[in-house]
């Protein structure tokens, strides 16, 4: 996939290498082919960034016209309004089919060219109101960690980028090759919120979760069985309240929910590596019922179990 990312004077480091590093890292890895990501400037000549240090290697507006993924990583902090030719690119590069995504403040631009109207966006919280004031047409979400329709993607601020990043590698090559970069990335634990986005994501180190290290792992060999809160404040040795206060301090979310993921992601898994009826993925992975983990699945994917399989299966690949 032809990648390319969008770069200003002043943009600051991190926002920049944010999408190099995660979908270079695809290549590096062996993933796919062709995913490593060109930076390209308006005029084609080196910037400087945030942090001082300067970048030559770029190329110049033609980058974006062969794209199959035009990324918008950042914006200035004084928010200036789009001028005509970037949003002209963008539209255009929209119009060809590439896929639009604004990172962070990058959300500023995207959202000026229009393609959003109608719809949701999420930038950084702090700039989510001036965002709302300078398009009314579009929902701004600020809840969210990213928010994606397909063919345009936005994203919170700072580290949600790199969720974002990886959520679209989920999206062209499957959850396990996410989860490979994330476990290479050493990514931080995904932050539960109303807008949650359910990517592969490594848990948490031994010394993260303390004394709950064990249990989490009992219960990740254990998701055929009931894992309801008194059966892991047992296996805890803990009171069910005081577990599920450790819990949620050293998982960001309620043991119902983590379970709730860990199963999904479980299903997820075996559906792309297995061939296995989905009625036996269900038991494995500890649903009730065949009805009751694909309503689970669907709620949380927007898909049927069916439908992820024949994108996702090593076999149709």
């Amino acid at each position: 996939m032809r990648i390319a990312v969008h770069a200003f004077d002043g943009i600051t480091m991190f926002h920049l290498a944010a999408p190099l590093l995660v979908f270079g890292e695809v290549g590096r890895q062996g993933l796919a082919a062709g995913w490593g990501p060109v930076v390209w400037t308006r005029d084609g000549r080196g910037i400087r960034t945030a942090e001082g240090p300067r970048i030559e290697d770029v190329r110049g507006p033609d980058a974006v016209e062969d794209a199959d993924l035009v990324v918008l990583p950042s914006w200035p902090i004084d928010l200036p309004m789009t001028d005509e030719p970037l949003t002209a690119r963008i539209r255009a590069a929209h119009a060809r089919g590439s896929r639009i995504a604004g990172l962070c403040l990058g959300a500023f631009p995207v959202v000026d060219s229009g393609l959003l109207d109608g719809r949701g966006a999420v930038t950084h919280w702090g700039s989510a109101g001036e965002l709302a004031r300078r398009r009314p047409e579009v929902e701004v979400r600020p809840a969210a960690l990213y928010v994606d329709h397909g063919d345009v993607l936005t994203s919170a601020g700072t580290a949600s980028a790199i969720d974002a990043c990886l959520h679209i590698v989920r999206s062209h090559l499957g959850s396990a090759a996410a989860a490979t970069v994330a476990r290479s990335l050493v990514v931080a634990p995904h932050r539960d919120g109303d807008q949650a986005q359910y990517i592969d994501r490594p848990m948490p180190q031994h010394g993260g979760v303390g004394h709950l290290g064990p249990t989490i792992d009992w219960a990740l060999a254990h998701l055929d069985q009931d894992l309801g809160v008194d059966d892991l404040a047992a296996h805890a040795r803990m009171s069910r309240r005081n577990f599920t206060r450790r819990f949620a301090e050293a998982t960001g979310t309620t043991p119902a929910r983590w379970v709730l993921a860990r199963r999904l992601d479980e299903a997820r898994r075996l559906l792309e590596t297995t061939a296995w009826p989905v009625t036996r993925i269900a038991a494995a992975c500890g649903f009730t019922s065949v009805v009751t983990f694909r309503q689970n699945f669907t709620a949380t994917y927007a898909t049927t179990p069916t439908s992820y399989r024949q994108r996702f299966s090593a076999s149709s690949t």
